[in-house]
């Protein structure tokens, strides 16, 4: 396991917003326990990310449709006692997610909200509560993506009530953290990442951790045709691992599913796949076309 370096990395535990403790002494600890026997077997999780998109419901059902034709052998649906089959979620706008649902449904694939607001009712105009995306189908709500952090302004605070309403209402959150253009060239993206981790967390019990899926976005990789290589993506992985560890313990770090999401294609994936900290893909435009997000999901394993 490789771990990304950093002097410092400020880590908040979920009992405490006052703990800090040295990066270099949390990857020292977690390098010599973690051990063979402590790695867990990981499902793999592919998630396509429709944004706003496509234009029209009718598209929506097209794009489905076709995506039902091209699953493998080894995609499998979000109960299958398989654990080493892939799970495939695809997260639909919200007027769409119904219908969707029911076109993909019975070839395995599960459905997901792009957001919700942590309120469960009320004068909220505009905003959609986790009890009616849950109550057509849902099994898992994206919390924290760049996009709703940068563009609509969602705070740490603001997520971790999403995190915590998800949980509380059955579903699975996706929690996506990842730092921008500017603290990667800073150098902070380990500190950047593990306080987003960290925040988003807070007051969420290791008994949870079991339903969360982290998906590592550097948002310098998204739509700007940067890339963030494998083996870098497969760093930083690991050192989430570590912060998972110092919050929780080795065991939630290593069961923890986490996700790399920036502009994966079907040139890229194979070689994200390869990497022994990656568990999947949250992908956004790929997963727009019907071929290319089935080439991702049906991952070539080396």
């Amino acid at each position: 396991m490789k771990f990304a370096s950093a002097t410092i990395v400020t880590v908040l535990t979920a009992a405490s917003a006052n703990a800090f403790a040295p990066a270099s002494s949390i990857s020292h600890a977690r390098q010599l326990t973690s051990t063979t026997s402590l790695l867990a077997s990981r499902q793999p999780i592919m998630a396509g990310n429709w944004k706003m998109n496509p234009a029209t419901e009718e598209d929506a059902l097209a794009l489905s449709s076709a995506l039902t034709k091209l699953l493998g052998e080894e995609t499998c649906a979000i109960d299958d006692s398989d654990e080493m089959c892939t799970e495939v979620v695809i997260f639909p706008p919200h007027p769409f997610i119904s219908k969707v649902r029911d076109a993909v449904e019975e070839a395995g694939i599960t459905v997901g909200a792009q957001s919700i607001f942590f309120e469960d009712k009320g004068a909220y105009t505009g905003s959609v509560a986790a009890s009616m995306v849950k109550s057509i189908g849902c099994e898992y709500v994206l919390c924290g993506h760049s996009e709703r952090r940068t563009l609509f302004n969602d705070d740490d605070m603001a997520i971790n009530k999403k995190v915590k309403k998800v949980l509380e209402m059955g579903m699975k959150p996706i929690l996506c953290i990842g730092e921008t253009k500017e603290e990667y060239d800073l150098k902070v993206k380990n500190e950047v990442c593990a306080m987003q981790l960290s925040k988003d967390l807070v007051g969420v019990t290791k008994e949870q951790m079991k339903d969360v899926v982290i998906a590592y976005e550097p948002v310098w990789a998204i739509g700007t045709g940067l890339v963030c290589g494998a083996e870098e993506a497969n760093d930083t992985h690991a050192f989430l691992r570590t912060v998972l560890a110092n919050l929780y313990d080795d065991e939630v770090a290593q069961a923890t599913r986490i996700q790399y999401g920036g502009s994966v294609t079907p040139d890229s994936v194979d070689g994200l796949m390869a990497m022994s900290e990656i568990d999947g893909c949250l992908v956004g435009g790929a997963s727009l076309v019907a071929e290319s997000f089935g080439r991702i999901i049906n991952y070539k394993k080396e």
